[in-house]
């Protein structure tokens, strides 16, 4: 049996939050804005969401002080802050960050006299406030994903909730790519990548997850120049890396992340590499690992004409990750334990396989 939901309504258009501001008008008549400190009003994106509140009627506070990897501990400090001021709704704008973080928000504003420990208690109910987003970068899929990872200080990793939380409407637009250093475009696109190679590469992959991959992989190919640094982006450029990151979202909503994300985890919270890079950084040696033929479709689809390329452009995108051959044993050991991104794997994994995934790029020389 295959089951495909999906239930997020998606605007994918220039100007897509100013022009459908009306369905905002059923969630409320007060709005919590969820940002990271600057970026959100840098590429007009803030501004925007403003404007389209205000145009149907509906006040609005600013919670700013989401960090990159946000922290259980600040979701309680913005929960706090949403009930102090009696908001209806919250809108998650930004990258992966502010949108994960708007979930957990809104579901410890509907359960206000919860502890943290909510968030990690699949027994407790998944209701929330309504959530919307608008993504600025093109690489979480967060806007159409249940999916909130937060940051747990007491264990120093990132961990996803345990509630499926789908934002109710989230706008695409790519005018908010625009202000994005290259870094940051390339490291949120090769995130987006490796969401569809791990959809793809997945016990839980059906046809219609495979068809948003391959969706999102044809449109992720049109801009592979961009992410090589040979052209500069159009504005339909921009829209189409939003888009592929959309599909990628879709398609881990159905099926989950495997083993690159699982190891990424701890590069990004205890060696500070940026995400995209940090997952990147292993999706060499699950590639390796995978059967031929869809190692071959995979790379070939997205435009690479190997491994090697793909490493070669990783590289020369994301640059090189410094970190020791003893660290990357740790995280083997920590991954030989963690039975959800195990079970994901479509092929078998033994130690011999995670070695060779954790040290793959390292031993490849890049």
């Amino acid at each position: 049996m295959s089951i495909f939901y999906m239930p997020t309504k998606v605007f994918d258009e220039k100007d897509a939050v100013i022009k459908n501001a009306g369905v905002l008008k059923a969630f409320g008549k007060k709005a919590l804005i969820v940002t990271g400190s600057s970026s959100a009003m840098k590429n007009g994106a803030y501004n925007d969401v403003v404007e389209a509140l205000e145009s149907q009627g509906i006040s609005h506070v600013l919670f700013n002080e989401i960090e990159e990897n946000p922290s259980t501990d600040t979701i309680m400090r913005a929960r706090d802050f949403g009930l102090s001021v009696n908001v209806d709704f919250v809108v998650g704008v930004g990258g992966g960050s502010p949108m994960d973080a708007s979930k957990a928000i809104a579901l410890m504003i509907k359960h206000k006299d919860a502890s943290k420990d909510y968030m990690y208690d699949p027994s407790q109910p998944s209701d929330t406030i309504p959530v919307v987003c608008v993504p600025t970068t093109c690489g979480t899929g967060s806007e159409v994903t249940a999916v909130s990872v937060l940051t747990v200080p007491e264990k120093d990793t990132k961990i996803s909730i345990k509630h499926k939380i789908f934002p109710k409407v989230s706008f695409i637009d790519g005018k908010y790519l625009k202000s994005a250093p290259a870094h940051v475009l390339n490291n949120t696109a090769i995130d987006a990548l490796t969401h569809m190679y791990e959809s793809y590469l997945n016990v839980n992959s059906t046809v219609y997850s495979e068809m948003c991959v391959d969706a999102g992989l044809r449109s992720w190919a049109k801009n592979l120049d961009i992410i090589k640094g040979e052209r500069v982006p159009t504005d339909d450029d921009y829209q189409n890396l939003m888009r592929a990151s959309m599909m990628a979202g879709m398609a881990i909503a159905q099926d989950g992340t495997a083993l690159p994300h699982g190891f990424s985890y701890g590069l990004t919270t205890r060696k500070h590499v940026p995400h995209g890079k940090a997952v990147g950084y292993f999706t060499a040696g699950y590639l390796a690992c995978a059967d031929q033929k869809d190692r071959e479709y995979l790379l070939k689809t997205a435009g690479f004409t190997s491994l090697e390329d793909f490493q070669e452009v990783l590289y020369k995108a994301c640059g090189p990750v410094d970190v020791d051959e003893d660290f990357l044993m740790t995280l083997v050991e920590e991954m030989s334990v963690n039975t959800a991104k195990l079970k994901a794997v479509p092929y078998h994994v033994g130690r011999d396989e995670l070695v060779k995934i954790a040290l793959y790029t390292k031993k490849s020389g890049y």
